[in-house]
């Protein structure tokens, strides 16, 4: 997550970084640093702000699972942690997912295919 994202979800939010440091769980100073591009956003608080940002936009029923939304065969619907937890909305928080037959090593080359993901644009939109 650059600083710019990072700036725009908290603006969003209509949090000042004070506030958003509280609900994310760090100090002020980070909330600075992170603005600032002075220290690397930690992939545990871009993930919580991108849960926060899901949460916020809400739930949308029409929502097929990813599963069937991208017409993943049985075999790897299976070895996928989305399809054992039934995160079919949220597979894009999930580590470790089938996603187009190949699993994704990092956090970083999860999400930047991710971005490109009909099930998890939606949570982005303002």
């Amino acid at each position: 997550m650059t600083r710019e994202e990072f700036h725009s979800v908290r603006e969003r939010f209509g949090k000042t970084q004070k506030e958003m440091a509280h609900l994310i769980g760090v100090s002020l100073k980070a909330v600075q640093s992170f603005e600032q591009g002075w220290r690397k956003v930690p992939s545990h608080v871009e993930r919580q702000l991108l849960f926060l940002c899901a949460l916020k936009k809400g739930m949308k029923k029409s929502l097929l699972p990813c599963w069937e939304s991208c017409n993943c065969p049985m075999e790897d619907r299976k070895g996928c942690p989305a399809w054992e937890f039934r995160a079919g909305q949220f597979c894009w928080l999930v580590n470790g997912t089938y996603c187009k037959g190949r699993v994704k090593k990092t956090w970083s080359q999860k999400l930047e295919s991710c971005k490109k993901c009909k099930i998890f644009q939606p949570f982005l939109e303002g």
